[in-house]
């Protein structure tokens, strides 16, 4: 597993190169305890993963909370978890790299806050980038100080025969991915 900062690449491949074609992105947070607009700490963070596909640098499909498969079936968001709680990822995006439509060069993935939290109210938040069999092959871990609503934690950005993940890691203001589709597309 590699751990992935701002601006690195990751090839998506196997041990021996060969590229890999059924991946999952997981994304886990945990409530920063003095959350909420009462500052008790009862009211969940609810963070959305979501994932773009754009094609030329215009917008081709996405998958959310609220559209959970793109219209080719590669993308696969498999269901919202609106507090954060429990062990492993919260939520999981599958892609079939070898289905995704052949002008897709790009999958952003995001989170958000669905009721417009700041990110400062999570504090664990990552993104992790596994194989078909559940092997991690790389992260990207986000620490406090994110204001805005929303992040651009990764993208998918097709390379030849093959993809490569890259860590982006920048806040957005947006609270779904179909808020401001222009305010992704410095990232495409």
């Amino acid at each position: 597993m590699i751990e992935l900062s701002k601006g690195q690449d990751f090839t998506v491949a196997d041990q021996e190169g060969a590229p890999l074609t059924l991946v999952q992105m997981g994304v886990g947070w945990e409530h920063v305890p003095t959350a909420g607009f009462s500052g008790s700490g009862t009211a969940p963070v609810d963070l959305d993963a979501s994932a773009v596909q754009f094609a030329g640098g215009t917008l081709f499909d996405l998958a959310f909370f609220n559209n959970l498969t793109t219209r080719d079936g590669s993308v696969v968001h498999l269901g919202d978890n609106t507090t954060g709680q429990g062990e492993g990822d919260d939520e999981t995006i599958s892609v079939d790299l070898a289905r995704v439509y052949a002008k897709v060069d790009t999958i952003l993935f995001l989170v958000s806050s669905y009721q417009g939290h700041s990110l400062e109210y999570v504090r664990n938040a990552y993104c992790r980038l596994s194989d078909d069999h559940g092997t991690e092959l790389a992260r990207i871990t986000i620490t406090l100080g994110v204001r805005e609503t929303g992040l651009v934690m990764a993208k998918l950005v097709r390379d030849g025969g093959g993809w490569k993940l890259q860590a982006i890691g920048t806040g957005i203001a947006l609270k779904t991915p179909t808020d401001s589709i222009e305010s992704l597309l410095p990232y495409v």
